[in-house]
C-alpha cells in the first residue's frame, strides 16, 4: 500500500486537534529510500476517539490502544502514544499507561531504528533515542538498556537479528552481547512466534546472514539444534570443494532470491540428513541422507507449527533433491512423474543451487529443466485410459493388486505403449490373466 492513507489518517487526526505521525517500520524504510511494506500511525487520540473519527475503524488491541482504520489501499493501524508496566510473561506488559507525550511511547518501543516518528506532510522527523545516528552507522541498537528490552519480549531477539539480515545491518556491540547472553530465553516463546520470524529471516532477503547472526549469537543451537549440528561436518571435496555441510548451506541461502517460504526451508535442510548419517570408508559417505533428512525436516517443521502443506512439499524437497543426478537414466514415466511432482519449480531450483554452491555442473540440471518445458501437463500427467470401473467390468476381481495394474497401464501410458481404451485393456489383459472372477495374486 502507498502512504497516501496512512498520511490523510494522520491530517485528519491533526484538525481535530490531536497530535499524530507516521511510526516505526515505514519511517525508517522511507529514510533509506525503501518502499515501506506497510504503514503505522502513532497519536495522542484514544482508542475511542479514533473509533468516532473514521467510520471504517475498528478495536483490534483495545487494551493496548490499538485501532485499525480501513481504507481503500489497505488497512492502517492506529496506536494510541503509552506506556508500558513490567513484562512478566515475556511477552506483553502487565498494564500501560496511555500518554500524550510521543517521547514516553518512543521509550517502550525495540530498537532506535524503529523509534523514528513523522510528519508525512513536513517530513519532519522526531528522534528521542539517535535513530537517525544508527541509521547512518547501519546499526540495529536497542533503546535504552537491552537486557530489559529482550526480558520484556523475548522475540526482539529474533527480530534484532530479521532487521540485521534484512537491512544488512550491524548489531550494537552490547545489543548483540545482551542476545548472547538471554538466548536461552528464547525457547519460552511459542513455536507459532518463532515460526514466523524464521519464515521472515529466510525470505525477506540476507538469510545467510541471519543464519549467521543466529549461530553467533546462539539462538541457532536453542531453536534448530539439528542445523547447528551441520557445522564441521565435513564432505567429500571431489563433490563439495567448498567445505563441510553449514558452508555449503550457507552458500545456499545466499544465493536464494525473492523465494517461496518452502524453497528456502527447502534449501535450510536439504542436507540435514548429513551429520547423522556421516561415514567415513572409502571416501566421506552419507548413506540414505535425503530420506533420513526427509524425516527430520517433517519432524522440525511440525514443531514450530508450520501447515501440513508446508510440511509436505518441504519433506518432498528433501526427500528427492538427490534423484535428479539420476534423470537422464530415468524410464521415461519415471522421468515424467518425477517432472510433474507439485511444484517442481522448486525442486529444479533446489538441484540448481545445490550444483551451483558445490562442483557446479549443471547438466541433469539442465537437461531436467527442457524436459519440463517441453512437455505438456496432459503428457505428463495424462487422463487415465483405464479405472478400476474399467478393471471390475472386465472380470477383475477388486483388492490391492488393482493399484498395481493401475500403475503398471500408466507407465504404459506414459511409455506410449498404450494410447486408447481397448488397447489399454488388451494391454492389461495380456500380464494379468486370466480374468476369473478370482483375486489377482500380488
Amino acid at each position: 500500500m502507498t502512504g497516501c492513507a496512512a498520511a490523510e489518517i494522520v491530517d485528519r487526526l491533526k484538525a481535530h486537534g490531536y497530535q499524530a505521525y507516521l511510526v516505526g517500520g515505514c519511517v525508517r524504510d522511507l529514510l533509506l529510500g525503501i518502499e515501506p511494506r506497510d504503514f503505522d500511525v502513532a497519536t495522542g487520540a484514544r482508542p475511542e476517539e479514533v473509533v468516532s473519527l473514521f467510520p471504517n475503524a475498528r478495536l483490534v488491541g483495545a487494551h493496548f490502544g490499538v485501532a485499525l482504520v480501513t481504507t481503500g489501499s489497505g488497512d492502517v493501524e492506529v496506536a494510541t502514544f503509552r506506556s508500558d508496566h513490567a513484562y512478566l510473561d515475556g511477552r506483553r506488559p502487565t498494564a500501560i499507561e496511555f500518554e500524550t507525550d510521543p517521547r514516553q511511547d518512543v521509550l517502550r518501543r525495540d530498537f532506535t531504528v524503529n523509534g523514528l516518528l513523522m510528519d508525512p506532510a513536513s517530513r519532519e522527523v522526531l528522534d528521542f533515542v539517535g535513530g537517525r545516528r544508527d541509521l547512518v552507522a547501519r546499526l540495529i541498537r536497542a533503546i535504552g538498556d537491552p537486557d530489559t528490552r529482550f526480558a520484556e519480549d523475548h522475540l526482539r531477539m529474533l527480530r534484532a537479528i530479521r532487521f540485521a539480515a534484512r537491512l544488512g545491518f550491524g548489531i550494537e556491540p552490547a545489543t548483540f552481547a545482551a542476545i548472547q547472553r538471554l538466548r536461552g530465553k528464547v525457547r519460552l516463546i511459542s513455536a507459532e512466534r518463532i515460526r514466523d520470524e524464521l519464515g521472515c529471516i529466510l525470505t525477506e532477503g540476507g538469510a545467510r546472514r541471519g543464519f549467521e547472526l543466529l549461530d553467533e549469537s546462539g539462538l541457532l543451537a536453542e531453536i534448530l539444534p539439528e542445523v547447528a549440528a551441520m557445522k564441521g561436518v565435513e564432505q567429500p571435496p571431489e563433490f563439495h570443494p567448498e567445505g563441510d555441510v553449514w558452508t555449503h548451506t550457507l552458500m545456499m541461502l545466499e544465493g536464494l532470491r525473492s523465494p517461496s517460504l518452502t524453497l528456502a526451508l527447502g534449501v535450510l535442510l536439504h542436507d540435514v540428513g548429513k551429520p547423522p548419517t556421516f561415514r567415513l570408508a572409502d571416501r566421506i559417505r552419507f548413506d540414505g541422507h535425503a530420506e533420513v533428512g526427509a524425516g527430520m525436516a517433517a519432524q522440525i517443521l511440525a514443531r514450530l507449527r508450520f501447515s501440513n502443506q508446508e510440511i509436505r512439499q518441504v519433506e518432498s524437497l528433501v526427500a528427492n533433491h538427490l534423484r535428479f543426478k539420476d534423470v537422464r537414466k530415468m524410464r521415461e514415466s519415471t522421468l515424467k512423474r518425477f517432472l510433474r511432482q507439485e511444484g517442481f519449480e522448486e525442486h529444479l531450483e533446489l538441484h540448481r543451487l545445490d550444483c551451483e554452491m558445490s562442483h557446479r555442473l549443471l547438466d541433469n540440471y539442465e537437461f531436467a529443466k527442457r524436459k519440463s518445458e517441453e512437455l505438456p501437463r496432459e503428457a505428463l500427467k495424462p487422463r487415465p485410459l483405464v479405472t478400476g470401473h474399467d478393471l471390475i467390468a472386465d472380470g477383475y476381481y477388486p483388492g490391492p493388486a488393482f493399484s498395481r495394474m493401475l500403475a503398471a497401464i500408466e507407465d504404459a501410458q506414459l511409455e506410449g505403449q498404450v494410447r486408447a481404451r481397448e488397447e489399454a485393456l488388451d494391454w492389461v489383459r495380456a500380464r494379468f490373466q486370466p480374468p476369473d472372477g478370482q483375486p489377482v495374486p500380488d
